[in-house]
């Protein structure tokens, strides 16, 4: 089974007087990006919760937010630095002027800047560490399991596609027949043409029509891009499937089908051949989403 690397999952611890909140979102990536957005009090927890992202969550830009909502003293009181945010404000104000922008939104950004809210936060007690843990360890099965509905979802329609690939191949297999009799009614043309039919050395043409025809078989092409497309399917349905294996399989299924589109010399089979190919670019932009 496959899941989806993007994710969302919570986790909601209630106090006596307030409650915690944990907040798990994820988007693409190659590799596990964290970004964790913690209130200070739990900065010396920092690395703990890294490491636990790193073992839990395999891949994509995760960002991690922790609320603490509470009327306990230890988290409760900030105060805003008027001088900070004054000069923050009249250097905003001028860089706008500058620019012949608005500023109807600096305020906002002003506030936001370094050191001009400060909170007098503590550190938090073990009892209330255990609590965040829970709702850590809740999110994260929240965050998994939106992974796993989307895997499922993405699973669907990764296999129609690749179903509809092999359905195009095997109406590539039925036009295939009446390639032979075209190539040599062809040839017999351009050589009629060229020198006149009764010059024609009609063994001498057969070698040749062999020879060509050899050179436009699709055969290894075709069992080659069945067996890549049930590889997919049962890497696909595997546990352990992966995003990157299956990105290495669409590649090997592009080849076979570039091959054969190549070698098709055929107007019905190369419009087969273009529809594998927009099948296998919507398979190749799904699997960015696949963990």
């Amino acid at each position: 089974m496959i899941k989806s690397m993007t994710g969302y999952g919570t986790g909601i611890k209630n106090l006596a007087n307030g409650k915690y909140t944990v907040e798990i979102k994820s988007l693409n990536s190659k590799f596990l990006e964290l970004n964790l957005k913690l209130p200070k009090a739990f900065s010396d927890k920092e690395f703990f919760l890294r490491n636990e992202c790193s073992k839990l969550l395999e891949r994509g830009k995760v960002m991690l937010s922790i609320n603490a909502e509470t009327t306990d003293s230890n988290l409760k009181a900030a105060t805003i630095n008027k001088d900070l945010l004054k000069h923050y404000f009249s250097e905003l104000q001028m860089v706008a002027k500058e620019l012949g922008q608005r500023e109807d939104e600096l305020l906002s950004a002003a506030i936001n800047l370094p050191e001009v809210i400060k909170y007098d936060e503590s550190s938090v007690s073990e009892e209330e560490w255990k609590l965040v843990l829970e709702a850590f360890y809740a999110s994260i099965d929240s965050f998994q399991k939106f992974r796993a509905d989307e895997g499922a979802v993405l699973e669907k329609d990764l296999t129609e596609r690749i179903q509809t690939i092999l359905n195009l191949m095997e109406m590539v297999v039925k036009e295939e027949p009446n390639r032979v009799p075209a190539i040599r009614e062809k040839l017999n043309n351009m050589l009629s043409d060229a020198v006149g039919k009764e010059k024609v050395d009609q063994n001498r043409l057969e070698q040749e029509l062999i020879y060509y025809i050899d050179k436009l078989d699709i055969t290894e092409e075709k069992v080659r891009l069945k067996s890549h497309c049930d590889y997919f399917i049962e890497t696909l349905k595997n546990k352990d499937a992966n995003g990157k294996k299956l990105g290495f399989i669409s590649q090997e299924i592009g080849r076979e089908i570039n091959t054969m589109g190549s070698k098709a010399n055929d107007a019905n089979i190369q419009r087969y051949v273009v529809g594998m190919k927009e099948e296998l670019e919507k398979i190749k932009e799904q699997l960015l989403n696949v963990l």
